[in-house]
């Protein structure tokens, strides 16, 4: 792009060791709406602030009443979506925090544009599956989008008439039939203890 510099900060991640920049990261859990992401990524969250470890969580909808507000739900806008939540995702990683993002992000070569970001910055980085079944989805329904779905009221919704390209090697899968809310936020726990320790 022209004109445009990288400007570089004068402290890198290496010298803010002591702080809680070893355990900066991204954890991306997608999954179908409904799936339960935001609320592990929510109780990982609360479980880590409550430990001492600096911690945010970056949900989908949230961010589209703001730094998103402009994009719809075409496929182009998607990638968009994903692209962006991945360079605030990089950005607070770089500066210490444990960040969970919690979006659809239904494409694969979204996903991994910006785990190869994270790569290339040298930020830790992993995508969790929640694999809970379409059926479970349209079950629990917690913001009545499939109903209205099913009513002709939202064309194009991941799952139903636009595709979930599923993870084909993520770092975890959780969100099995049976699985607590609390056992799935203790295997995102394990993976990120996994990360920040010493390679």
């Amino acid at each position: 792009m022209s004109n445009i510099t990288w400007h570089t900060s004068a402290v890198g991640c290496d010298e803010r060791r002591g702080s809680s920049c070893d355990r900066g990261m991204t954890i991306w859990l997608t999954g179908l709406s409904g799936s339960g992401k935001s609320t592990v990524a929510v109780d990982v969250e609360k479980k880590l602030v409550g430990s001492g470890v600096a911690a945010f969580t970056l949900d989908a909808d949230n961010t589209r009443h703001g730094l998103n507000a402009d994009l719809g739900f075409t496929a182009e806008d998607r990638a968009e979506n994903v692209r962006r939540l991945g360079e605030v995702a990089r950005l607070m990683a770089d500066a210490g925090l444990v960040v969970l993002v919690s979006v659809i992000s239904p494409y694969r070569a979204s996903r991994e544009a910006v785990r190869n970001a994270h790569r290339e910055a040298g930020i830790p980085f992993a995508e969790v599956y929640v694999e809970t079944s379409l059926a479970e989805c349209e079950r629990r329904d917690p913001k009545g989008l499939y109903a209205r779905v099913r009513a002709g009221e939202i064309p194009g919704f991941t799952g139903i008439d636009d595709p979930y390209e599923e993870p084909l090697d993520p770092e975890l899968r959780i969100g099995t039939p049976g699985e607590t809310i609390e056992h799935s936020a203790g295997l995102v726990m394990n993976l990120i203890a996994a990360l920040s320790s010493p390679a």
